[in-house]
């Protein structure tokens, strides 16, 4: 069976590209006045410097299609691409190619900057003999959150917890307000059910043992690095031989020093260097003359 990672979206999500070309033309289109209706051929070119992975073509072909323009892609979503490579061609009015320009390419940028990034870091991963998760984080830009962690699904990572509801995760601040890590663990299992994995962040060995004693599912090993992650890690496995949980690392993780936390005593890498700070994949549109 076939399958398109655009299955992926919520029947919500329509709504999104409305907003943004609204976002982008709140009143009169004074340069779609100049060019008018002819209809033309677009170029969509990927640019740039480096090999990139195409992400974002559902959200193209929706801002496109409601500007009554069609998008012809000659390539799959999440194939890789060496500049300058024509990735689609567009066609329609003229005026309304001009219109869904800026947004398509802003999109395209942002999210195929998301999934070259989260293919790079899972092929390093990869690569140091890392056979577990590599995930993003809840740290995504407001209104882009489904944008961005699409790019990171085609880039082929976990996108770690949507939003506050698809996880429970309890960090160091809804611990300090419950007293102890027990307590919150029961209060957050109280509601959430068994439904609902429960990811509880811990400064230290002894916080880690609490947690996993309270019945935790993901331990997150907050900012401990080197030596010292493996030694924890290890410790935890063996004084807890009979007790199911996932072990995470996260907090500072970057390509230089990768290598030292891609280790198999963890089962998850967790980053926001996917996502954050990413370079955007440059693309332009390029109307072509008639012919």
């Amino acid at each position: 069976m076939e399958t398109s990672f655009a299955h992926l979206l919520p029947p919500s999500w329509k709504s999104q590209v409305a907003a943004w070309l609204q976002e982008d033309t709140p009143s009169f289109d004074y340069g779609g006045f100049v060019v008018g209706e002819a209809r033309r051929e677009a170029y969509l070119l990927g640019k740039g410097d480096q090999r990139a992975v195409l992400a974002g073509v559902p959200f193209v072909d929706e801002i496109f299609r409601t500007l009554d323009c069609e998008v012809e892609w000659h390539m799959k979503e999440g194939d890789q691409f060496d500049p300058v490579y024509r990735v689609a061609t567009v066609r329609g009015p003229a005026r309304h190619l001009l219109l869904g320009e800026r947004v398509a390419l802003n999109l395209l940028a942002r999210c195929s900057g998301i999934a070259t990034k989260s293919r790079r870091i899972k092929d390093l991963a990869t690569g140091y003999g890392f056979k577990g998760i590599i995930a993003g984080t809840r740290k995504t830009t407001p209104g882009f959150r489904l944008a961005e962690k699409y790019g990171m699904i085609v880039g082929g990572i976990d996108p770690h917890r949507h939003d506050l509801s698809s996880m429970i995760m309890l960090k160091d601040n809804h611990i300090w307000s419950s007293g102890s890590i027990t307590a919150a663990i029961e209060r957050a299992r109280s509601v959430g059910g068994f439904s609902l994995l429960l990811d509880v962040e811990v400064r230290s060995e002894a916080e880690a043992d609490e947690a996993i004693a309270a019945g935790a599912d993901v331990i997150m090993l907050d900012n401990i690095e080197g030596s010292d992650l493996i030694s924890v890690a290890r410790r935890l496995r063996g004084r807890w031989p009979g007790k199911r949980f996932l072990l995470e690392t996260s907090g500072g993780i970057t390509e230089e020093n990768l290598q030292e936390r891609a280790i198999n005593e963890i089962d998850i890498l967790s980053t926001s260097v996917v996502h954050q700070s990413t370079q955007h994949i440059d693309f332009s549109l390029k109307l072509q003359l008639p012919r």
